[in-house]
C-alpha cells in the first residue's frame, strides 16, 4: 500500500509541478526499494529498461540526423504538395505523414510539433476548421503509434513478453490505426464545414494561397512561406535509403532496431559534420528519463510482490470484464493530464495477472488499455493538445481553448468505454 501511495504521490507531484516525473520515479526507487522493501541496490536496477532505453537513444538520435539535414521536411512538403488546390485534403494528407512519422520512430510528440503549425497556416489561409486539423494530425500520429519500431509500441511489447503474454505485434498496430482513423473521419465529418466561424482575422492576401506551408523555424506560430521546389540533396537520398534499411532490418531480419539506428545515424553524421555537433541534442532525454524512471519503479514493484498483490485483488472482484473497464476509464481521465507514456509502464503491469488467468483476450485488452491512454492526448494539458492550442492562428483564443477542452472531454468520455467494447467485448463472444 506504501508503494501505491508513493505512485500515486508521484503522479500528482509531476501532474502539478513541472519536474519530470522519471526524476521523482527514480528516487522513489532507491527510498520505496531500500527502505519499504529492504532490496539491494543491484535488485534495484535490475528493473532498469537497457533495451529500451538503447531503442529510444537510437531512433531519436537518427531522426535527429534526418530533422537536421532537411529529411524530414522534405517528406512533410512532399505529402503537402500532394494537394496543392484541394485544401479539404490537407488534414488527411497530415494524418498520412504523422502516421509514417511515428510509425518509423518519431516520438508522437515530436511528429506533432512538426505538423501543427503546417497544419494550422493551411487552416488560417484556406478558411479551413483549426481544431479539426490540430485534431487530425495528433490523431495520425496516434494512429502509427503503436508500430513494432515505435517506441509506444516497443514499450508495450517488451512488458507484454517480460510478462509471458503472447500479444501479436499486427493486432496492436492495426487496432490503434483503425480506431484513430475512424475517429479522424468522424473529426473530419463533423468539423470540416465549421472552418470560417473559427477566425476572427483575415489571411494577408499573399497568404491565402500559399504554395507550401513550413514552420518558420524555432517554435511558436508558424507563417505560411512560399517556397520554390527544392533539390533533393545526396546527404538526403542517403537518408531515406537508410530509413528503408532501418525497417527491412528491424521487420524482416529481426535485428535490434536500436542498435540499427544508433548505426545509420552516426554514419549520415560522420559524413555531414553540420549536423555531427548537433544531432545527440535532438535525443529525447525527458522521455529516456521519463521511461527509464517509471520502468524501474515498476520493477521494484514486481520484485517486491506488489504488482502481484494488486492485481489478484482484482481477480478477486469476480468481475474481470468490469475490471478491464474500469481501468481503462481510470487510464484514460488519468493520462488526459499526466504523461501517457507513464501511465502506460505502471498499469499495464497491474493488469498482467488478470490476463494469465485467461479469462480475457489478452490481445484485446492491452490493445483496448493502450488506445485508451493515448487517444486523450488531445487534452489541452498534455503536450500535443497544449502544440494545437498555441500555434492556432487568427482565432478567438478564450473560444479555440474552450472548443479544444470540448472535444476533450467527449474524447475522454467516450473513447475508453468504445475502445473496451470494440477490442474486448468481441474476443468473449
Amino acid at each position: 500500500m506504501v508503494a501505491i501511495l508513493v505512485l500515486a504521490g508521484v503522479f500528482a507531484t509531476a501532474t502539478v509541478l513541472p519536474i519530470n516525473i522519471g526524476i521523482l520515479a527514480l528516487i522513489a526507487s532507491f527510498v520505496v526499494g531500500t527502505f519499504v522493501f529492504g532490496l539491494e541496490e543491484k535488485e534495484i536496477f535490475a528493473g532498469f529498461p537497457v533495451s529500451l532505453f538503447i531503442t529510444v537513444v537510437g531512433v531519436t538520435y537518427l531522426f535527429s540526423v534526418a530533422k537536421l539535414n532537411g529529411t524530414i521536411d522534405l517528406l512533410v512538403r512532399g505529402g503537402v504538395r500532394l494537394v496543392r488546390g484541394r485544401a479539404n485534403l490537407v488534414p488527411w494528407v497530415l494524418f498520412v505523414v504523422a502516421a509514417l512519422l511515428t510509425a518509423l520512430g518519431t516520438f508522437t510528440p515530436a511528429a506533432v510539433a512538426l505538423l501543427v503549425p503546417i497544419g494550422m497556416s493551411f487552416a488560417f489561409a484556406h478558411r479551413i476548421s483549426p481544431l479539426m486539423i490540430g485534431m487530425m494530425v495528433i490523431c495520425g500520429a496516434h494512429a502509427g503509434a503503436f508500430s513494432p519500431m515505435a517506441v509506444s509500441g516497443a514499450l508495450v511489447f517488451g512488458i507484454a513478453a517480460e510478462s509471458g503474454l503472447v500479444v501479436s505485434h499486427a493486432v496492436l498496430f492495426f487496432a490503434s490505426l483503425g480506431f484513430n482513423l475512424l475517429l479522424a473521419a468522424i473529426t473530419y465529418a463533423l468539423l470540416r464545414r465549421r472552418g470560417e466561424e473559427s477566425f476572427v482575422e483575415r489571411p494577408p492576401a499573399d497568404d491565402a494561397h500559399p504554395e507550401v506551408d513550413l514552420p518558420a523555424g524555432g517554435g511558436g506560430v508558424a507563417t505560411a512561406v512560399r517556397t520554390a521546389p527544392t533539390t533533393v540533396t545526396w546527404h538526403q537520398r542517403l537518408t531515406l535509403t537508410a530509413l528503408v534499411g532501418l525497417v527491412v532490418g528491424a521487420l524482416a531480419f529481426h535485428l535490434q532496431i536500436g542498435f540499427l539506428a544508433l548505426a545509420a545515424g552516426a554514419v549520415l553524421a560522420l559524413l555531414d559534420r553540420d549536423v555531427l555537433g548537433k544531432a545527440v541534442e535532438g535525443i529525447s532525454w525527458p522521455t529516456i528519463l521519463l521511461v527509464a524512471g517509471m520502468v524501474t519503479y515498476v520493477g521494484v514493484l514486481e520484485h517486491s510482490g506488489t504488482i502481484d498483490w494488486v492485481s489478484h485483488g482484482a481477480v478477486g472482484v469476480g468481475a474481470p470484464l468490469l475490471v478491464v473497464l474500469v481501468l481503462c476509464v481510470l487510464v484514460g481521465v488519468t493520462s488526459a493530464f499526466a504523461s501517457s507514456t507513464a501511465i502506460l509502464t505502471a498499469v499495464i503491469p497491474m493488469a498482467v495477472p488478470l490476463l494469465l488467468t485467461g479469462a480475457l483476450p489478452a490481445a484485446g485488452v492491452i490493445a483496448a488499455m493502450a488506445i485508451s491512454t493515448t487517444i486523450v492526448d488531445v487534452s489541452p494539458f498534455s503536450t500535443n493538445g497544449a502544440l494545437v492550442l498555441a500555434n492556432a492562428r487568427g482565432v478567438d483564443r478564450t473560444r479555440f481553448y474552450r472548443q479544444v477542452i470540448g472535444y476533450t472531454c467527449a474524447i475522454v468520455g467516450l473513447g475508453p468505454i468504445a475502445a473496451w467494447a470494440v477490442l474486448v467485448l468481441p474476443g468473449l463472444v
